[in-house]
């Protein structure tokens, strides 16, 4: 929630496009701390977290998913006995596992919020194409089907998948060693 402005204005500068290439919505903004002051003085403080209620369902899916599919594919690893036990094999197998749940899991999320943070608003600072979150994904599911959720899921992958599967690697290490030693 913290880091809501930033991520609505970085939305913003990344959409924006010379005119005649542009597709969707265009923000005019020179650069972050101006569009955080135009935001401001246009919508006020409310406006700055405009779309921040799609970013909490995007993190919290993401982080639920990534550690329930590491810890089981950590057991499924562990079963089949392909490399030692615990060991540091595991987790990278199983870090590699979550990270395509995790990708699958989020898209969806990530269009979402990326429709919400970029759509135009209206005087009073309210979204002029969705109402909020469960309408956006209603749209997009009727104008576009399922597969309109996935757009950008190769994009999303390699993006979170090596924070992922380094995350979760270092993690488990990390936790072998304190057990080993940190308890003395």
């Amino acid at each position: 929630m913290a880091g809501s402005p930033l991520y609505l204005v970085k939305t913003h500068i990344q959409a924006q496009s010379a005119a005649e290439i542009a597709v969707g919505h265009q923000h005019q903004h020179r650069g972050m701390v101006q569009a955080l002051r135009q935001i401001w003085r246009a919508q006020g403080v409310a406006g700055l977290w405009r779309g921040a209620g799609s970013a909490v369902p995007r993190v919290a899916v993401g982080s639920a998913t990534q550690l329930s599919t590491f810890s089981s594919a950590k057991d499924i690893v562990d079963q089949l006995a392909v490399f030692p036990a615990g060991g540091w094999r595991v987790a990278l197998v199983a870090g590699m596992s979550s990270s395509v749940a995790v990708a699958v899991a989020m898209t969806p999320f990530d269009v979402v919020s990326t429709r919400l943070y970029n759509q135009p608003v209206g005087p009073r600072g309210e979204g002029l194409l969705y109402r909020g979150v469960a309408d956006c994904f209603a749209r997009t599911m009727r104008a576009e089907g399922i597969l309109g959720l996935y757009k950008g899921l190769g994009a999303c992958y390699f993006r979170m998948g090596p924070h992922t599967v380094l995350s979760l690697l270092f993690w488990d290490q990390l936790r072998r060693l304190w057990a080993c030693y940190g308890q003395r």
